[in-house]
């Protein structure tokens, strides 16, 4: 615990001044954070960042990631949109099976591909949050850390029945209720500091969901793990794990916000 303590606080004194600040160094934190969830993931399934494999699957991922503001000049250059490059990766990655004569297969591309997706839009919609306005960035850190706090101390304290065992054994279901409840007080402090809600049942309606949904990325990447035999996704943060130990929640809340229109 504290390890975990040390390194949360260095970690905040590094990233929050650095979100506050915005613009291409809060973007290139963004990319650098990304490449090193997506190295992660392929770590977790033996492909190798440099391979082709692996550095196709970074050249897609900075094009996931390109803001939306600069989308206009960039694909005036190349002709191709987002998704055409998406395309390209696929079919790239499926004519590499038949050169290495499925040393490298199916499932392979599909798990490439899907891992740059999960890594790229969750961090896509991080930056494109931070160029909206910063206190939605905040409002998004504060649903994930005060749930995933909310839900582990409730848990400790109040915990008696298996969230769902065979992938998480340690969570709660009075820890999922208790994040929630935290989530909610401090999106009431918030708004109560700095406005940013048209109404308080959206901001509650939001909140709530933003939980649910934030609880629910740390259940996946918990079965992603599992499914690996992963204890942690990396060991840059000690105590923490990896990146996507961090971020597996965010990377779920903050797209979920652009989806109901909230930023």
């Amino acid at each position: 615990m504290k390890q975990r303590i040390i390194t949360g606080a260095i970690a905040a004194a590094l990233f929050i001044p650095i979100v506050l600040l915005g613009g291409p160094i809060f973007n290139i934190l963004i990319y650098l954070m990304a490449v090193v969830g997506l190295f992660e993931l392929l770590r977790m399934k033996g492909i190798k960042l440099l391979s082709l494999a692996g550095l196709i699957s970074i050249l897609l991922l900075f094009i996931l990631l390109i803001p939306s503001s600069l989308e206009t000049v960039v694909f005036q250059v190349t002709g191709h949109t987002k998704i055409e490059w998406l395309f390209v990766a696929v079919f790239v990655l499926l004519i590499y099976t038949v050169l290495v004569k499925n040393n490298f297969t199916f499932d392979d591309v599909a798990f490439t591909i899907m891992a740059t997706l999960y890594v790229g839009i969750g961090f896509y919609y991080l930056i494109e949050t931070r160029e909206i306005g910063l206190t939605y960035v905040i409002f998004a850190l504060l649903v994930v850390w005060t749930t995933d706090s909310g839900a582990y101390f409730t848990g400790k304290k109040l915990g008696k029945r298996k969230l769902w065992p065979e992938i998480s054994p340690n969570k709660t279901v009075e820890g999922f209720i208790g994040g929630i409840i935290w989530a909610l007080i401090a999106a009431f402090i918030l708004q109560w500091i700095t406005p940013f809600s048209s109404s308080y049942i959206i901001l509650i309606a939001i909140t709530i969901a933003a939980s649910i949904f934030g609880q629910l990325g740390d259940l996946v990447e918990s079965a992603i793990k599992r499914h690996y035999n992963v204890k942690d996704s990396g060991k840059l943060l000690p105590g923490h794990g990896g990146i996507l130990d961090r971020f597996d929640s965010l990377l779920f809340v903050i797209p979920l916000l652009h989806f109901l229109h909230f930023v």
